[in-house]
């Protein structure tokens, strides 16, 4: 971390508010075509036939998007985020223009992936920019409006993806990314021009971007297989986690050695992006996992359907955005990230506690799933900040990426162990002769206790104290964040302050 380029040159009010919304329909695009696909689901299956291929239409997407992500960080820092950004985009869209001509359930799934290389870009891209335009102690608060984009298109994704498989059919859920990712795609090349480009001599670490990608495909299929009901020790998974392992060991091995590495070793040096990737890898791997078991919880005891089971985790999902906005005009009134971040840390575990003694419906339950999003939420925009503001402006792409790609990680491990816990503690409580009946199968262990079933219940009360042991280790990754007093209203980092003048920036 020695030499670091001087700060941005500032936009003028329009440039900044064009810049705004090219960040605000990115990451529009990005999260409303992860929560349209779900609902549509069922009749693509009936449609193209193929049941076994229909879990993979969401877990090949989320698979390319994780392992790309570290790569569109470390490319948005040598060739500029506007560029980077709008290859994310067309990436994106040409996929989901093959998504929806597929005719099969493999086409269906590969056009996925394709599309889940462009998607990987777009959330952590846009992220970047908001550090890139954004005054420091505004940051906290633009991040809370990312988190409003997010939860409007959590919400309105499953009502539009109905709509648009009942009314029309549902390519049509991929259709409508196009006018969407076109729009986008405007705005990017058209407000961000005016970002510095920190030119040097761009040197590709090729071999490095391979075994980065193999090892963490050969790593994450097996989490994925896991997550859908597989066993942990099936041969096919062992011999992915240790090609995985040998994979990733030469992948630290070359950036060590390459002078211009994907993601540079300093940087896990660096405590506090290390502490601030484990945080998020663990609000995240409650986050997601909690999105898909509290709604399961509702069904199994409460005999919900699927759609009142989804709107029960509302509270969650709202109390998220609502937190990270307090908690940005927390930063701006008095410049301190850490309050916030303990706040957050100290919050979820109580409040996952809490549910493991609450019913699954009722006030108790819902202001439990308040008070952990409230938690989740004051964690996500100060611990970003943080991580950011730990490294120099030459960096942020790159770390930004990395946070980013630990979020996904957080969440694809998290559904699997913690879907794992639950069959396993479902098939510990359930009584004798319903084990009898339905097997090891975890379909039917999931569709046993439909209906207000106590062995559930039981169940997955233990899965919340799992839950709340799993947030308790945040606790002792915030003590290792960086104590940031944002005072200043520039852009420049303390990593940054502490580096020597550098040539100026060019402009993209």
């Amino acid at each position: 971390m020695t030499a670091s380029p001087p700060v941005p040159t500032p936009l003028t009010p329009r440039q900044f508010r064009a810049a705004t919304a090219a960040v605000m329909m990115t990451i529009l695009l990005g999260a409303l075509d992860q929560t349209i696909v779900s609902v549509a689901l069922p009749s693509i299956a009936r449609q193209l036939g193929g049941f076994e291929w229909m879990a993979w239409v969401i877990s090949g997407y989320l698979i390319a998007a994780t392992v790309v992500t570290p790569l569109y960080g470390k490319f948005s820092d040598l060739f500029g985020r506007r560029r980077v950004l709008g290859a994310a985009i067309v990436i994106f869209v040409l996929a989901s223009v093959a998504c929806a001509l597929a005719r099969t359930m493999p086409q269906l799934v590969l056009a996925r992936v394709l599309q889940g290389v462009g998607g990987g870009g777009l959330i952590a891209l846009a992220q970047a920019v908001v550090a890139d335009v954004v005054p420091l102690r505004d940051r906290g608060r633009y991040q809370s409006y990312i988190s409003i984009v997010w939860v409007v298109a959590s919400m309105l994704g499953p009502v539009v993806g109905g709509v648009l498989t009942e009314q029309l059919s549902w390519p049509w859920i991929f259709w409508i990314n196009l006018p969407t990712g076109l729009l986008a795609l405007v705005l990017v090349e058209t407000s961000l021009r005016k970002l510095p480009l920190h030119r040097g001599e761009a040197r590709i670490d090729g071999l490095g971007a391979l075994l980065l990608l193999a090892g963490l495909t050969a790593a994450l299929i097996p989490i994925t297989r896991v997550g859908q009901g597989g066993d942990w020790h099936e041969p096919a998974n062992l011999a992915g986690w240790a090609l995985a392992a040998v994979l990733l060991a030469a992948f630290v091995r070359q950036q060590r050695r390459h002078p211009e590495p994907i993601v540079p070793m300093a940087l896990l040096a660096n405590p506090g992006v290390v502490a601030g990737c484990a945080m998020l890898f663990l609000l995240f791997f409650n986050f997601i996992a909690l999105s898909v078991l509290v709604p399961l919880r509702v069904q199994m005891v409460a005999g919900m359907n699927a759609t009142d089971a989804a709107l029960h985790l509302l509270p969650m999902t709202l109390a998220v955005p609502c937190a990270a906005f307090l908690g940005g005009r927390w930063l701006a009134r008095t410049g301190r990230v850490r309050p916030p971040q303990w706040v957050g840390v100290v919050l979820v575990p109580l409040a996952l506690l809490g549910l493991s003694f609450a019913p699954a419906t009722g006030v108790a339950a819902m202001l439990g799933l308040v008070v952990v999003g409230l938690g989740m939420g004051l964690q996500l925009s100060t611990t970003l900040i943080t991580v950011q503001q730990s490294v120099p402006r030459a960096m942020i792409g790159t770390v930004t990426g990395l946070t980013g790609f630990f979020r996904l990680l957080g969440g694809a491990i998290g559904i699997a162990v913690l879907s794992t816990v639950a069959l396993l503690l479902l098939r510990a409580h359930l009584p004798a002769d319903v084990h009898a009946v339905v097997g090891e199968s975890p379909s039917a262990l999931l569709g046993t206790a439909r209906g207000a079933n106590p062995a559930s219940d039981a169940a997955f009360r233990q899965l919340m104290q799992v839950c709340a042991l799993v947030a308790l280790l945040s606790l002792w990754f915030v003590r290792r964040m960086p104590d940031l007093h944002l005072h200043d209203t520039h852009h420049d980092s303390h990593a940054d302050r502490a580096a020597a003048p550098a040539a100026p920036a060019a402009v993209e």
